[in-house]
């Protein structure tokens, strides 16, 4: 398997996009194998919707472009390590693959928190591969969260 670079990058770019308009700094690309179906970006305080996190507006995208209703055989790229709304919906679409870059070990849920995947109710466990581009992503979040302060 190829190192999984490219969807990273676009999510990376797409975070910093989220902070320039004063949005946390988390971007997510869902990919089907080397096709780009949604990448999203943080949109909560645009959208006045605390859902909007960067994993649902790519899933709810690559949805409406699937139209199945599932992402099996997919990947998600995101910049920090999915929260539990997320996590869960991400075991409801059945994505194959998650790739996250910053863990997030205050809201985190995948290796941090609850660890959805790894609870006996979960009914999906897509493979977790986390650290890609972590640096970078740690560094934006650091430094959008220090100019709040």
């Amino acid at each position: 398997m190829a190192p999984p670079l490219a969807p990273m990058d676009l999510a990376l770019s797409l975070a910093e996009e989220a902070a320039t308009h004063g949005e946390a700094p988390v971007g997510a690309v869902v990919m089907e194998g080397e096709v780009v179906l949604a990448a999203e970006r943080n949109r909560m305080k645009a959208l006045n919707d605390p859902t909007a996190h960067a994993e649902m507006l790519a899933i709810r995208a690559a949805l409406d472009k699937r139209g199945t209703g599932r992402l099996d055989g997919c990947d998600l790229y995101v910049t920090l390590e999915p929260c539990a709304m997320c996590a869960g919906a991400i075991a409801h679409v059945r994505l194959r693959r998650v790739y996250f870059a910053a863990e997030d070990s205050k809201a985190g849920a995948v290796e941090n928190g609850v660890r959805l995947f790894d609870q006996p109710t979960c009914h999906h466990h897509p493979e977790v591969i986390g650290g890609i581009g972590a640096a970078r992503s740690e560094a934006m979040l650091r430094d959008f969260f220090k100019a709040l302060r």
